[in-house]
């Protein structure tokens, strides 16, 4: 099942003893695509950092109580180590949080790969780097292994030959808690239609300039199997996708 990151976001997540807040972001790898960090929205108990947990911690989601579960207790949470912020974590910073709760590193966990990751999230620093507090003057900042699933969402969408519409959603793969598909709302070039399209389809993000680039045409995209979100995602549609834009499907 993909589920749709504006749906989940606000899902309460509940502790063995209480509910600790609500998601209000996720975190995914651009080497992967995987979400690694589920960003809790504490509230007014715990105001003083940013609560991270990973795909993981969790449970079963609950889509229809808008909830997800945790084994961990709402002290467990509050005696984390304390994060300020949740798009510049060092390595040293997510070891230390591992540490604590006793979870594997998912860069452990993570079997090696060929060189860097495909281009289309933007240009990798190399794996062992961390985040410095500052840049060194005159150099442009590193981009953050880590990137923001709700920072994405409303980037312009810009085709081969033009801009087709923005993106509005991104579906989520509930096994592996992978980014599988893109939404993009044309409402600005060809009303009343919303088209999907994989990342690995892209060939630019400028996260600066808040654009994507697909190598794809605007009539490809025009001819794709429209996107209804108000139906599941099934097979069935997703290999009529992929065989409309001559793409080898993830799963094969």
């Amino acid at each position: 099942m993909l589920l749709s990151v504006n749906d989940t976001l606000g899902y309460r997540i509940q502790a063995v003893d209480d509910d600790v807040g609500t998601l209000d972001d996720l975190l995914f790898e651009r080497a992967t695509s995987r979400i690694r960090y589920l960003v809790i929205d504490a509230g007014s108990w715990l105001t003083d950092r940013v609560v991270l947990l990973p795909p993981a911690a969790f449970g079963t989601m609950q889509p229809g109580e808008r909830r997800i579960p945790t084994a961990l207790t709402k002290q467990q949470v509050k005696d984390s180590p304390p994060m300020q912020t949740a798009l510049t974590l060092s390595r040293s910073e997510e070891e230390l949080l591992h540490s604590y709760y006793g979870w594997t590193p998912y860069w452990e966990a993570t079997l090696p790969t060929d060189g860097l990751a495909p281009g289309y999230w933007g240009v990798l620093p190399p794996e062992s780097a961390t985040m410095p507090p500052e840049a060194p003057a005159g150099d442009a900042p590193a981009e953050p292994p880590l990137r923001s699933a709700k920072e994405l969402i409303g980037h312009y969408v810009q085709a081969t030959d033009g801009e087709i519409g923005h993106l509005s959603d991104l579906l989520i793969d509930e096994h592996d808690w992978t980014i599988r598909l893109l939404v993009i709302d044309t409402r600005n070039w060809w009303p009343g239609k919303k088209v999907v399209i994989a990342p690995d389809w892209l060939e630019q993000v400028d996260w600066m300039g808040h654009q994507i680039t697909v190598g794809l045409t605007r009539e490809q995209i025009k001819g794709s199997p429209e996107y209804d979100p108000a139906r599941t995602l099934d097979r069935s549609y997703q290999e009529h996708l992929y065989r409309h834009y001559g793409r080898k499907p993830y799963w094969s």
